[in-house]
């Protein structure tokens, strides 16, 4: 059974930094695509950083410069450095396959950028 546990939200002040941690388990890991979606309260989820098999690495728009994805195969873990964070980047952040997989969603891990 595949289970994707994220972790590593809180609560920050602008400019501040978080890493968020998402730990795979029952899937051939290090084979897939990953990524980080996030969904803030009444937007869809929106696709915010990717990382091939290989460890090419894609961003949108509104995190580019300011967030890292990696990640750590031995460990099945994909991490999510967010520096200079802002308000608006509040949501919740989940991981997930590149396209997702919609019985792979986890509970996601809450990010609040908030003075």
């Amino acid at each position: 059974q595949v289970q994707l546990v994220e972790s590593g939200g809180g609560l920050v002040q602008p400019g501040g930094s978080l890493r968020l941690s998402c730990a795979a388990s029952g899937v051939r890991f290090r084979f897939y695509a990953m990524a980080w979606y996030r969904q803030a309260p009444g937007s869809q989820r929106e696709l915010v950083a990717s990382i091939t098999s290989l460890g090419s690495t894609n961003y949108s728009d509104s995190v580019k410069g300011r967030f890292t994805i990696s990640r750590d195969n031995a460990k099945n873990t994909v991490y999510l450095q967010m520096n200079s964070l802002k308000p608006e980047d509040t949501a919740l952040y989940y991981c997930n396959r590149v396209p997702s997989i919609s019985g792979y969603w986890g509970q996601g891990t809450q990010v609040t950028v908030s003075s």
